[in-house]
């Protein structure tokens, strides 16, 4: 019983292509690949747990067949395991297209490619055998998407850049009350381009503001109304002013 285990375990770290030393890795690139794909799933991205677990298996079972085919077929034990497994970096890159939104100038899913791509060579380490790295590489995915994206947000640094357009029914002079009124709503007001109309009485304002995850949004542009006379007040993407 103990030398059957013993090459078991002498299957998995092998160098050479076995059987259950495949299925074990096919179960570690899935079990790994999962975890990045329940982060991005409860982000609410696309691309989750069948994907990312997709993605690392079959990355792993390319990396395999690399490894297998000259050693099976050519007789050798070393033989150019990166023809087959090369092919995987660039089409993972088609899956990462896919999984970026571009909408009205607004780029969305750049993280989630990062991770298909990341996953996809987590998933070719753990065909080489290289199972530490592998699941070192991922606890850092996590880290980077956790952490990080915590840190993110108390520092403001993963706000969006967003204009706020505002046409008051007066002559604003004070742009302070506007930055003041945003402050007070979580926001922040980075600059201002604004258009003076003295016949109609009507000063048309550009607020270019950072808005953080989770703000609410609502809350600011009605605080925002109050300031002065307001007729209308837009709330747009930067690229469209």
């Amino acid at each position: 019983m103990a030398d059957f285990l013993l090459s078991l375990i002498a299957d998995v770290f092998s160098d050479d292509v076995t059987t259950f030393g495949a299925i074990v890795r096919l179960c570690l690139s899935m079990l790994l690949g999962s975890c990045v794909g329940i982060q991005r799933k409860r982000k609410g991205q696309p691309a989750g747990v069948r994907t990312f677990s997709l993605i690392s298996m079959g990355a792993t079972l390319a990396m395999l067949l690399s490894i297998y085919v000259p050693q099976e077929y050519l007789g050798l034990k070393n033989g150019d395991p990166g023809r087959i497994a090369a092919q995987v970096i660039s089409g993972v890159g088609f899956l990462g297209a896919g999984a970026i939104i571009q909408m009205k100038g607004s780029v969305r899913g750049l993280t989630t490619a990062a991770g298909i791509w990341m996953v996809a060579a987590i998933g070719m380490c753990v065909g080489v055998g290289l199972y530490t790295i592998s699941i070192v590489a991922t606890l850092l995915i996590l880290l980077v998407l956790v952490q990080v994206e915590r840190i993110e947000h108390v520092t403001s640094m993963g706000a969006d850049s967003r204009i706020i357009r505002i046409e008051a029914t007066t002559i604003v002079a004070d742009i302070e009350p506007y930055r003041m009124a945003l402050r007070c709503g979580g926001a922040q007001l980075k600059s201002f381009y604004l258009t003076y109309d003295y016949e109609r009485r009507v000063t048309n304002l550009n607020l270019v503001v950072l808005l953080r995850e989770g703000i609410d949004v609502l809350a600011v542009l009605n605080s925002l109304e109050h300031v002065s006379p307001t007729r209308t007040i837009t709330l747009a993407n930067q690229l469209n002013i």
